[in-house]
């Protein structure tokens, strides 16, 4: 290997190594001050969560337009005593609830596993911060902490309910019943949550600054995952509001909050989605990645509800917790295919999807799952479908390679043209035109069939990285278990600085090996050869890529692999029939 080439290299290398330290030293990871946090307070050490003692009323909130007391109860007989649990399964999920407040504390979804079991949807779940917790007030309020009345209506459906007591502003005191009831269906990924106020006559409605009441999501989403080491995991925030979508990236320890009322909010990582949807919109919604806790890493949602004017009042949430699928979130886009008679609701929306390129994407899905039918292994559909986009960009990689090979035969004239006129740049562009009509050359014709084929690329780069079924989805037992992980041949029980290396995969390897005997089949003979950045390019960019790569999902490195196989053979096929063709063309006739 050359001296200029060996610098290449080791050039890269360093530039990769010192992007990390100095990323990590100007820009460490955010740590919100304690003062700053708004972490929701830990149990009292009195109190336990399977006390036998009475139940001790709290003041749920603090005062805003009026203040909120619990009913005494010593007045309600009927009020528990102690903390109890109660679970509800279907054929999908598994929920458990607890008396207090009212909440979830754990939802498992029955049909898709982690590294845990069964993936947790109410996770990091603590004894003060549950799923669907009610505030009466806005976020920064204590949730409801209070034993609640239960009511078992059926195997599917719960209800909890307990009185309360609001203080007029004339001193007087109206009374009011608030009930949280959770309906599940069967085979459906959505449940219905109805949050009632029953109040006496003299309740004039719940007013607490600008909201009736607010709800709030469970702590974190599953399945688990290490924000610094899983870098193509990740916590997203979706919101509809007036017909338009808009994601919120926020920063683990930052919040956010949106600007207008919504009509639903989520938050989703790769493959799994919760969507809260009620009937009567969201005045405002708090989108929060903090916890106080770098080892409990926070996504949650503070949901709030417009004040309310009656002194009753029903409303319903339609809570969907499960797959990021279009097949499970489009149902509820048309009335007659889902049992809630939704409509339009646009769901589907919070899937990874190209853009403008999602009809491209799901067409190469349909493909994929074609192929996967006639071979049920994903990871055999990966490499059907790269082989059968090869074979149809063939022409465009044959027209942009002759085009290559036409501009290198040029390309002594052309730099007599340069040097000629090299002070008049007007001049130059005026002889290379002429030049390149002259000799029958368009300089765009090696460009475009590579700026057609993007598009594709792009299109497959999403859907090998996003697709849900890759999740779990074995491709060879041993090396490559799950296609939306990176594989693992080796784990090295700690991690390599700077880069956040763990385990030694093969793939990335591999995708290097490909990337750089691509590069070496398809460089630029003659004068390019003698040229350090094409040669920084060629060695240094994979290399590059290498680390970009190394925690891929081993799905989209298999796409890239066949692909650089695939391409690299047409290259050499179509060098044979370039040079064949030149051959037979130069051979004098016989006489």
């Amino acid at each position: 290997m050359e001296r200029n080439t060996v610098i290449a290299i080791v050039l890269s290398v360093v530039v990769v190594v010192a992007g990390f330290s100095v990323q990590n030293y100007l820009y460490p990871p955010s740590k919100t001050p304690v003062a700053q946090q708004k972490t929701l307070p830990e149990p009292n050490q009195n109190e336990s969560v399977t006390a036998t003692s009475s139940v001790v009323s709290e003041s749920p909130v603090a005062p805003l337009d009026a203040p909120i007391v619990a009913e005494d109860p010593a007045e309600s007989a009927a009020l528990p005593a102690a903390e109890s649990k109660y679970v509800i399964e279907t054929e999908l999920i598994r929920a458990e609830f607890t008396n207090k407040g009212g909440d979830i504390v754990s939802y498992k979804l029955k049909k898709h596993t982690s590294i845990t079991g069964d993936v947790e949807m109410a996770d990091y779940v603590t004894d003060k911060n549950r799923a669907f917790s009610l505030i009466l007030g806005n976020e920064s309020v204590v949730p409801l902490n209070d034993l609640f009345n239960v009511k078992v209506i059926s195997e599917n459906s719960l209800g909890f309910y307990r009185d309360y007591k609001v203080k007029n502003s004339d001193g007087t005191e109206s009374g009011f019943t608030l009930v949280k009831q959770y309906t599940f269906l069967p085979d459906d990924y959505m449940f219905e949550l109805k949050i009632t106020v029953d109040g006496d006559s003299s309740l004039n409605g719940l007013k607490f600054g600008n909201v009736a009441y607010t709800m709030m999501t469970s702590p974190q989403i599953g399945p688990r995952w290490n924000e610094k080491k899983d870098t193509y995991e990740f916590r997203k925030f979706f919101q509809m509001s007036n017909g338009k979508k808009k994601v919120y990236n926020v920063g683990s320890g930052k919040e956010d909050r949106s600007k207008d009322s919504l009509t639903w909010a989520g938050v989703a990582g790769k493959y799994f989605a919760l969507i809260a949807y009620p009937d009567n919109g969201i005045q405002q919604a708090v989108y929060s990645r903090v916890s106080g806790n770098e080892e409990m890493p926070s996504a949650q949602m503070f949901l709030a509800r417009a004040p309310i004017t009656a002194n009753k009042n029903t409303d319903t949430w339609h809570i969907y917790i499960g797959p990021k699928t279009d097949k499970e979130l489009s149902k509820y886009n048309l009335a007659t295919n889902n049992p809630y008679k939704l409509s339009d609701a646009k769901l589907d929306s919070v899937v990874e999807s190209s853009g403008i390129l999602g009809p491209l994407e799901v067409l190469l899905k349909v493909l994929m799952e074609f192929f996967y039918k006639i071979i049920p292994n994903w990871g055999v559909s990966i490499i059907i479908l790269t082989i059968l986009m090869r074979l149809v960009l063939f022409p465009l990689t044959k027209k942009s390679s002759v085009a290559t090979l036409k501009m290198q035969e040029l390309q002594p004239k052309i730099k007599e043209i340069q040097d000629k006129y090299k002070n008049n740049p007007q001049k130059m562009n005026e002889e290379m035109a002429k030049f390149y009509q002259t000799a029958g050359y368009n300089p765009l014709s090696g460009c475009l069939p590579m700026l057609i084929q993007f598009p594709l690329i792009f299109a497959m780069y999403n859907l090998f990285n996003n697709y849900f079924e890759f999740r779990g989805a074995m491709f060879i037992p041993g090396w490559i278990p799950d296609l939306s992980m990176g594989d693992k041949i080796l784990s090295f029980g700690f991690s390599l600085p700077l880069v956040n290396i763990a385990d030694l995969r093969l793939l990335p390897i591999i995708y290097v090996i490909s990337q750089l005997f691509y590069g070496k089949v398809t460089q630029t003979p003659g004068a390019t050869q003698q040229n350090s950045s094409m040669k920084m390019m060629m060695y240094g960019m994979p290399l590059i890529f290498f680390f970009i790569f190394y925690n891929a999902p081993s799905g989209l490195l298999i796409y890239w692999i066949f692909s650089n196989v695939l391409t690299l053979g047409q290259q050499v096929i179509i060098n044979r029939m370039i040079h064949g063709s030149k051959k037979s063309v130069t051979v004098p006739a016989k006489k």
